[in-house]
Parts: C-alpha cells; structure tokens; sequence
C-alpha cells in the first residue's frame, strides 16, 4: 500500500462517482473526461491495494471496500473543504457547478443571481441549461445538473427543495385581438405551453372557464416563441408576468379584461440530498434566500 501517494483529487472523485452514481457524471462535474477518471480510480485501487468497484453488466458499484472508503472519508474531506474555503473565502472557490432553470426563472431572477455569483467566485465555472422542468428534475436525479429553478411543487426524497415565491400568470393578446374580442368575437386561437409544462393545466382549466369558444388549445413548448405568435395576431394567451414586461408596456401586447383570474405559479429551488460540497451547499442557500417576484418587479 502506498498511501503517502493517495492525492486529495483520488479521493474527490470517489466521493463524487459514489454521489453521482456513474463515472460519467463525476466526469462532468470534474470538468475532464471519462477516461481520466477511470484512470484516477485505477490508480487509488492500486495504491491501497484493494479492489474498490466492480463491474457489473455495464455499470460499476462500489465493493464493500470502496463503500467503507467513502464513509470514511466524507466527512473528513468535507471538513477540509471547509476549512479551506474559511482560510480563503469563497473566492478561491474552483470547479465547474451547472445551473439547470426554466423560461420562466431564466427571464426574472437567474440572470442577477449568476452575475452575483461570478462576482464573488470567479474561479467556479457555470454552466446554464435552460429547460422543462420534467427534464430539469431528471437531469439533478442522474447528476446531470447540480441546481435547478424549477415550476411547481418538486417532491422527491432524493432532492432537497426550497420555495421562492410565485410568478403571475396573465391573459394577453394583441390590440386587434383584444378588440375583436371584446367587440363579442369569441372564435379565437388560443395559445398554451405544452402539455408536459406544469403550467399547462392551469391554461386549460382557465381557458374552459372563459368565454373563449374555441376549447381547443394550439401547443407550444416555449414561451418566447408563443409571446412571438400573439404580438403578430396568432391569438390569446396566458403568460408569466415577468417574461413580457417589455411587451405590455410598448403596447404589442395587452392585458385581457373579463377573464378568469388565474392562480400565481409557485417556483423552487433544488439540489440532490448528497450533494454536501460547501460550493453548491453555498450556491444553494443563496438560490434558496431569493424571491423571484421580487427579482422580477
């Protein structure tokens, strides 16, 4: 056994692997290649002398050897992670941590919040993935992304979550529409996000409580396309306050009167329960400390 050559980086990356479930994911997170890090775990194998993962199929887990490093070695690598960041402020901070988050967060509290994150960690790269909240919460399940901004209550027991307030919804079409609809003109194209949107039911429902004659909904998957269709006469639709500000105060936009209200959409944030790094655990308690209503006013 050569212990004195075990490095600091072997061990990260066992701990990351066992958190992340592959050696892929570890990879991302490390910012290198797959093949590096098989590389790295050969070479902790061999300079302790034991076997620390086994093949199986195409997958690879830990033997209990591996299993009984990493609780080992956790908390003591958690610790010193502490301890440095103490010494140095998150400033010194490195890595590369992914940011998952939908439309919605993406226009109104995720571009301030990364600027302030860069301002106070230069040295941790960011990676923004914007996204579906059904994919946003897979991606942080298979260690895909770290952080995510997501839409409707999350509840999963392997994801610690935090509300951040709610985005109101609003009915808009353009000045033409809105005029012939108040003019009586009920046949209307109406506009929802898709179906796997968990905005989607709340369109619906609204929708068939309105004086809209026509039930039928015409589906899109992202919202800036759908704001694009109503400014150029598509129809109506429902949409986050905070994605067209700039629309209803030019006026290409206008807000629809004698409609049925329309409940706020609540917004989380999440990350996975064995993510403890002090980085994304300090990443998240900035996230979790925001109102996106507010980010958004």
């Amino acid at each position: 056994m050569s212990i004195n050559r075990v490095s600091l980086y072997h061990l990260e990356t066992l701990l990351l692997i066992d958190r992340l479930g592959t050696f892929s994911a570890a990879a991302e997170r490390l910012n290198t290649t797959q093949p590096a890090v098989s590389a790295r775990m050969r070479e902790l194998e061999q300079r302790l002398g034991t076997v620390l993962f086994r093949r199986e199929g195409r997958a690879m887990s830990l033997t209990a050897a591996g299993r009984k490093l990493v609780r080992d070695c956790d908390p003591l690598l958690r610790d010193m992670q502490y301890a440095l960041l103490g010494s140095g402020g998150y400033g010194e901070a490195s890595g590369v941590v992914r940011i998952g988050a939908g439309e919605i967060a993406a226009a109104s509290c995720l571009p301030a919040f990364v600027a302030g994150l860069k301002a106070d960690m230069p040295n941790v790269g960011l990676e923004i993935e914007i996204d579906l909240t059904a994919n946003l919460i897979q991606q942080l399940l298979t260690g895909r992304t770290d952080i995510a901004f997501a839409a409707g209550p999350i509840a999963h027991p392997a994801l610690k979550t935090c509300p951040i307030g709610e985005v109101e919804l609003v009915w808009l079409a353009s000045r033409a529409i809105a005029s012939a609809f108040a003019g009586g003109e009920a046949m209307l194209p109406v506009w929802s996000l898709a179906s796997h949107s968990p905005i989607h039911g709340r369109m619906r429902d609204a929708i068939q409580a309105s004086r809209i004659a026509q039930k039928s909904l015409n589906l899109c998957n992202n919202a800036r396309t759908m704001i694009d269709i109503a400014k150029a006469g598509g129809g109506i639709g429902i949409f986050p306050r905070p994605m067209v500000r700039s629309e209803v105060a030019s006026g290409a936009l206008v807000e629809m009167a004698e409609m049925p209200a329309l409940a706020p959409v609540e917004f989380h944030v999440a990350m996975r329960v064995s993510d403890t790094e002090p980085v994304l655990a300090e990443i998240f308690a900035r996230a979790a400390s925001l109102n996106i209503a507010e980010a958004s006013g």
